[in-house]
């Protein structure tokens, strides 16, 4: 039987995109600010600081460390699938506004700081609090309101790239690696086994036909409640087409939902995100009920009278990538580029990237939820360490004799 992926170059291309700029931004940032670079304070979950320069040591405590931060990834991932298991969605929203508020908001204010420090650039404390409250409001409602999509898309992309710098700047060296480690087997059981907390989040969202948390998600496609007006007598309002989303913690594929003949995107646009004919046709029945749900919700109200229409089943044409993927790939491409090797750098970057098409491509073929770090992230490890310890110094060695290639 023949296999028709559903994902496209321009699917792979929309997720490229947002992954090279939070990349971007990170080693942009490491490049011309020392203060992320800068070590002496660090996390809590991380008490072994390596002050020393036997190896063996320095092993065992970077472990410890990862090990520690894995335990605290683990019990807080734990509690967000239980609380979201019991339908505790206050506390969860409660928990996630805290931490985009904190994010957008002080450590936004502390990023603008150092920036400013480093360029020498002068703004008074009024300005400062008004440039804050503005940048940080937007966010709060573009995340978990209404905004245009690129706004929403741009505000998740600074959010990763501000935790991937934190996180650069507060762990230490050593630690940081094993981090990128154990946090990729992490991944794997968390996505793939039976009881991982991932799947059971990601499957449990799919039963009750609900989308996960914007916050957690960088999306290709908008998802949110639509207004509907009933204008004219007699007429029901039809609800406009939406971008649906697919991934979960690394990128997931769904077959759910579908969208009404009516507002069906022309056959050019299909072709071009890789959906095919057959794909649309075996779609039709299920499409033609939700039309039906949709005309029998509005058919009530007549003229002036304000109806809501929340669609809660989406046309599952888009990619979408858990912000855990992006702070982790930007980790390991600013560590690389924190010592100042730009090979290392750019080799960590084309790894990533190839290790994150890979995941596209099992993605299409298994069609399930899929663990977007594991492939990346050993990949980025391999090439990392091999150009700083081989391809890094036969360079240097060419360049003393001035050999060139």
């Amino acid at each position: 039987e023949e296999l028709n992926l559903k994902y496209g170059a321009h699917h792979v291309i929309k997720l490229f995109s947002p992954v090279t700029m939070c990349m971007a931004v990170v080693v942009a940032t490491i490049s011309s600010i020392t203060y992320y670079t800068e070590k002496g304070t660090y996390l809590v979950y991380t008490p072994f600081h390596e002050e020393t320069e036997d190896v063996g040591t320095l092993a065992w405590q970077a472990l410890a460390n990862a090990g520690i931060m894995l335990g605290v990834i683990a019990v807080m991932t734990g509690l967000l699938v239980l609380a979201y298991k019991y339908r505790c969605t206050k506390l969860i929203h409660g928990w996630l506004f805290m931490s985009s508020l904190m994010l957008l908001f002080l450590f936004s204010y502390l990023y603008l700081a150092e920036v400013l420090k480093a360029y020498n650039l002068p703004m008074d404390y009024i300005t400062l609090a008004i440039v804050i409250w503005n940048f940080g409001m937007v966010g709060m409602i573009s995340i978990y309101w209404k905004a245009p999509l690129l706004l929403q898309q741009a505000y998740l992309i600074f959010i990763s790239a501000l935790m991937a710098l934190i996180f650069i700047k507060y762990l230490p060296d050593w630690t940081t690696w094993a981090v990128l480690a154990v946090i990729s087997l992490w991944d794997l059981f968390a996505v793939l086994a039976p009881f991982g907390p991932l799947r059971i989040l990601v499957e449990t969202a799919q039963e009750r036909n609900e989308q996960i948390f914007p916050s957690l998600i960088y999306s290709s496609g908008m998802v949110y409640a639509l207004v509907g007006m009933a204008d004219t007598e007699g007429e029901a309002p039809v609800a406009p087409r939406r971008q649906g989303r697919t991934g979960s913690a690394g990128a997931e594929e769904r077959a759910e939902g579908e969208v009404s003949a009516q507002t069906r995107p022309q056959g050019g646009e299909d072709a071009r995100d890789g959906f095919s004919d057959t794909w649309v046709r075996e779609n039709d029945e299920r499409s033609r009920q939700r039309s039906a749900r949709v005309s029998q919700t509005g058919a009530g109200p007549r003229s002036g009278v304000r109806t809501e229409l929340v669609e809660e089943e989406e046309e599952d044409k888009g990619v979408k990538l858990g912000l855990g993927d992006f702070i982790f790939y930007s980790i390991l491409v600013g560590k690389a580029s924190s010592y100042g090797d730009w090979n290392t750098t750019l080799a960590c970057f084309v790894a990533i990237l190839i290790g994150l098409c890979l995941t596209l491509v099992f993605l299409a073929l298994f069609r399930r939820a899929l663990p977007a770090l594991p492939i990346s992230i050993t990949f980025g490890l391999i090439f990392y360490f091999l150009t700083k310890e081989i391809v890094t110094p036969f360079c240097d060695a060419l360049s003393s004799q001035q050999i060139f290639i």
